[in-house]
């Protein structure tokens, strides 16, 4: 019997060794999420919706392009077409490892290019739900993660991730992710404030496949305390198109090329 319990105790005990752990999840989805191919564009829809049902649609064009690995520096820009108060508005990001970004934001209307401060990074983007933040993404390293279980979400076995921000620069207390365990892509994310209230939700709608790359095409972002919702579709998307790395400078922030934003 003793020899029978070591046998079964030695069987499973490399499974349990060689398990994924809670940091290499949410490396996996990063990667996933915002890292895939070399560069990458979309045509973006972005509905704003108040809780009494009223629209507002924002268009603009983004794109994306990676230095080095995954998890590494990436280059934002992003230009506006509607509705008029942001027309031809852009925003540029310059995203690092291990510190805070850089951002620019030109604004036609003063003919300004304003640099946005690190300390902005949790701030509405254009009005929407989502963050300056929830654009270009969280660094890993700022959140301590833990594996909490698995478990089915619209038949897709996920991760649930609990992620505990190390210090108190964000407006949340944690957040809880469910990664796809297929392809690593964030299917839901709940916000929880520092009462441990759930008031903002995220989740992925719809997910095809782009030349290879698996891509959540529509995402929704609601904010359960208000009642506001920001709705977003690409409309079109593209990977490895061979963005130019002069693109991302302040010159064209004020005037980009025709050829990447349409």
């Amino acid at each position: 019997m003793t020899k029978y319990l070591l046998l079964v105790f030695m069987l499973i005990l490399p499974l349990n060794v060689s398990a994924i752990t809670a940091d290499e999840v949410m490396k996996k989805s990063q990667a996933a999420f915002l890292y895939q191919g070399k560069d990458f564009k979309a045509r973006v829809m972005m509905k704003l919706i108040s809780k009494g049902g009223a629209e507002r649609v924002r268009e603009l064009t983004m794109l994306r392009k990676n230095y080095g690995e995954p998890g590494g520096d990436q280059k934002f820009f992003m230009y506006f077409f509607q509705p008029a108060d942001v027309k031809d508005m852009t925003f540029m990001v310059y995203k690092y490892p291990e510190r805070d970004d850089d951002r620019w934001l030109f604004v036609p209307a003063i003919n300004m290019v304003r640099r946005i401060a690190a300390q902005d990074k949790r701030s509405s983007f254009v009005g929407s739900d989502f963050t300056y933040e929830d654009i270009s993404g969280r660094d890993i390293q700022d959140d301590t993660h833990s594996i909490v279980k698995e478990e089915k979400l619209g038949g897709k076995d996920c991760y649930v991730v609990k992620s505990t921000p190390k210090a108190g620069d964000v407006d949340y207390s944690y957040k809880i992710s469910w990664i796809d365990k297929t392809n690593f892509l964030p299917l839901k994310e709940e916000y929880f404030d520092r009462k441990g209230e759930l008031y903002k939700v995220f989740s992925a709608d719809e997910v095809k496949t782009v030349k290879g790359f698996p891509t959540v095409t529509k995402r929704t972002m609601k904010n359960l305390q208000s009642g506001h919702r920001t709705e977003v579709t690409y409309i079109k998307s593209d990977y490895n198109i061979g963005i130019e790395d002069s693109l991302f400078s302040e010159r064209f922030l004020r005037q980009p090329p025709k050829k990447w934003i349409e």
